[in-house]
């Protein structure tokens, strides 16, 4: 799922050509984002669409022969000037008098044949990892003079940069293609995007497009011709062009050199944050954009402040998270917090009364993209989280501007993925507290995702292992929400440490967080009579937590309802649909009530004689504070209800596990049935863990 749509879009054609172009936000400066080589589409610039478009006007557009362009056999129409000519077209078809170019590698040829030859169309240009001339492999020779030769009988590396081996084996060269220009450890995700991208082009079109690059002598004619304002970012590992062409780019153009220690080719993707930065401040100096009205506030004269960051993926993290921020407050009185926050969780938020910031409407939705992930009961958590790194770098860099502007002493990060990776890539923009929570330590690989699944889980533990290692001072205070008794025994990956061992060393255990008081569902007859429930009825309560993936559970157990009340008695049933499942998706026999929303759901699954949920911890751990038989049913593919939650669970010896490929409505009847109002004993579950974290956050202000 994309962070943000087009606000407009369309098509221009040249020569008989067409392009699509999209067009995002209205701000008062308008920033072209050039296309690139033919291999990859205009997605590639997914991480700086969304954060310059809450700024500035921002347009991109397809190079012909990839994404939705036409794809023609004729070199004329890849050729820098036919490119600049569309680019020209989509200006006139958006009513764009001038623009600020922003280009990567081979987009440099076509921003400075504008830049050079449409000096009134172009308020400055941004170069990033700018390619002048065809020396791919600079550091092994120029494999562009044996392009045409015949292939080696086993071609290596470079060698690959070679006519025929495009023809027989495409996919390899890109693959090692983008091994090069992704040199930067942990580099899985964007070396992943940028081979898929490739995959919509063909070897015949790539030919094509390589036979019409720009001579040096015309290159040297529009660098001479430069006048607007430049700026220069280059990685000094750049394997695909070198650090010598930025440096004469730089010099040549009068313009500011960037050069990013340790990267590679594509920093726009590696390293976004910075990039996305570096582009608003040029941006703002050469356009149209009006300063900043800035306000600041004597020390001395601040009360103290904090936000708290609360995941969005179910509304288990905004309860323990206002049990805590409850509990700050009754140590630190005079302490604002403020809330940065996405809908489902800013409902919670707002009947709590706590306010939630303004900014909060400009995140993208992970539950949204959560859900589009799903299946039937089904979620391939880890890779859904890898394929919402769009979603979470824009939501970082709305948390980075709320930070920059507010002057905030502390922030809680509640399995605020976001922020805690980006901090760590980028630690010199922390200057606050910061305490992190979670409740699972540890990527793990579901069994059928075979060894690639693994490699990849491991390769993501051990970035965040290096994190902590390479800057400890980030993370002032990590929190585990539970005892070391709840973590899996695994190892982080081959080689790697001891989950549980290397957790003890990091985090503080605080106890587990409910959220609520069990003491005041400890009435259980007060509280059924309170809440509706006759002492002769027999209460199933049905929920899947706060996102909307848990629909297809729901239809099932509403379709076992019948078969169970032939079985039971005075069997009532409550189905929670949540915030995201519209109630009239799952028509109800009599006996069975849906709701969309519960306030104090927590109250209704302690009076209950069974509960049956998806396999979320939170809800849950709810149920085994108020010692309730329970039936949880874990997503398929889903590595931390499957293996993490589980693992909790058999240690409070609390719940009976049901795999969903078996819970067709006869099963669930007949467990229904069987599990009401069974007694349980549970381990118990401390009540303290909200006050225990408050006092270890406290210390941090």
């Amino acid at each position: 799922m994309r962070a943000r749509l087009p606000d407009s879009e369309g098509y221009v054609e040249r020569d008989g050509v067409k392009v699509p172009y999209e067009v995002f936000g209205d701000g008062p400066t308008t920033v072209l984002l050039l296309p690139t080589w033919t291999i990859i589409h205009s997605r590639f610039w997914k991480f700086q669409v969304p954060y310059l478009a809450e700024r500035f006007r921002v347009i991109t557009f397809d190079r012909p022969g990839n994404g939705r362009a036409d794809r023609p056999l004729d070199p004329a129409a890849y050729t820098a000037d036919a490119v600049a000519d569309l680019a020209l077209a989509v200006l006139d078809a958006t009513g764009t008098d001038r623009a600020v170019l922003v280009a990567l590698s081979r987009g440099t040829h076509e921003a400075l044949a504008l830049a050079a030859e449409h000096p009134e169309r172009v308020l400055g240009v941004a170069f990033i990892g700018a390619t002048l001339t065809t020396l791919l492999g600079h550091r092994e020779g120029n494999p562009v003079d044996h392009f045409f030769d015949p292939l080696p009988p086993e071609p290596e590396r470079w060698q690959k940069l070679n006519a025929q081996y495009w023809l027989e084996h495409y996919p390899d060269f890109a693959d090692f293609f983008f091994e090069e220009c992704f040199p930067e450890p942990h580099s899985t995700k964007q070396h992943e995007d940028c081979v898929g991208w490739a995959g919509d082009t063909t070897p015949e079109v790539l030919l094509t497009d390589a036979a019409v690059m720009a001579s040096p002598e015309t290159l040297d004619h529009w660098i001479a011709a430069v006048s607007v304002p430049t700026l220069v970012i280059h990685g000094d590992d750049d394997r695909i062009s070198p650090l010598s062409t930025a440096e004469r780019l730089a010099r040549d153009t009068g313009g500011e050199l960037v050069v990013v220690e340790g990267g590679g080719h594509i920093p726009l993707a590696r390293d976004p944050v910075k990039v996305n930065l570096l582009l608003r401040d040029f941006i703002d100096r050469v356009g149209a954009a009006a300063p900043a009205h800035q306000t600041w506030t004597r020390g001395r004269a601040r009360r103290p402040r904090a936000l708290f960051v609360s995941s969005p993926i179910g509304l288990g993290h905004a309860r323990r998270d206002i049990a805590i921020a409850q509990e700050l407050r009754r140590l630190q009185p005079d302490l604002e917090i403020d809330w940065l926050a996405q809908h489902p969780v800013t409902r919670m938020l707002e009947d709590a009364g706590e306010r939630v910031h303004p900014a909060s409407g400009r995140m993208a939705s992970e539950s949204a993209h959560i859900e589009s992930e799903s299946g039937e009961h089904r979620l391939h958590c880890f890779q859904a989280w890898r394929n919402m790194d769009e979603i979470l770098l824009a939501d970082f860099m709305v948390f980075h501007d709320v930070v920059d502007d507010a002057g905030y002493d502390l922030v809680v990060g509640d399995e605020a993925w976001e922020v805690d990776y980006y901090l760590h890539e980028n630690p010199e923009l922390k200057r606050f507290a910061y305490c992190w929570l979670t409740d699972f330590v540890g990527w793990l690989p579901m069994p059928d995702g075979g060894r690639a699944e693994a490699a990849l889980t491991a390769d993501y533990n051990a970035e965040m292992i290096e994190h902590i290692a390479r800057y400890p001072r980030v993370r002032d205070l990590a929190l585990f929400v539970g005892n070391p008794d709840d973590i899996v025994p695994d190892r982080f990956g081959d080689d790697l440490p001891v989950i549980r061992e290397w957790t003890e060393e990091h985090y503080r255990f605080p106890g587990y967080v409910t959220g609520f008081d069990p003491d005041a569902v400890a009435d259980r007859d007060q509280l059924r009579d309170r809440l509706g429930y006759g002492p002769d009825e027999q209460v199933v309560v049905v929920t899947v937590g706060g996102s909307g993936v848990g629909g297809d559970l729901l239809r099932r157990v509403v379709s076992s309802y019948e078969p169970a009340a032939a079985m039971v008695p005075g069997l009532r049933m409550l189905v929670v649909a949540g915030p995201r499942i519209d109630p009239a998706e799952l028509p109800a026999p009599a006996g069975v009530e849906v709701r969309a929303f519960v306030p104090d759901l927590y109250q209704h699954l302690a009076a209950s004689d069974l509960a049956v949920v998806q396999g979320g911890l939170t809800t849950c751990m709810e149920l085994t504070a108020t010692n309730r038989p329970f039936v949880y049913v874990p997503l398929r593919q889903h590595f931390e209800q499957n293996f993490h939650v589980h693992h909790r669970l058999q240690s409070y010896g609390a719940g009976h596990r049901l795999d969903f490929d078996d819970a067709d409505p006869d099963a669930l009847a007949e467990l229904v049935s069987r599990e009401l109002g069974a007694p349980v004993a549970y381990q118990p579950v401390e009540r303290d863990g909200a006050s225990r974290a408050a006092s270890a956050i406290a210390e941090l202000l």
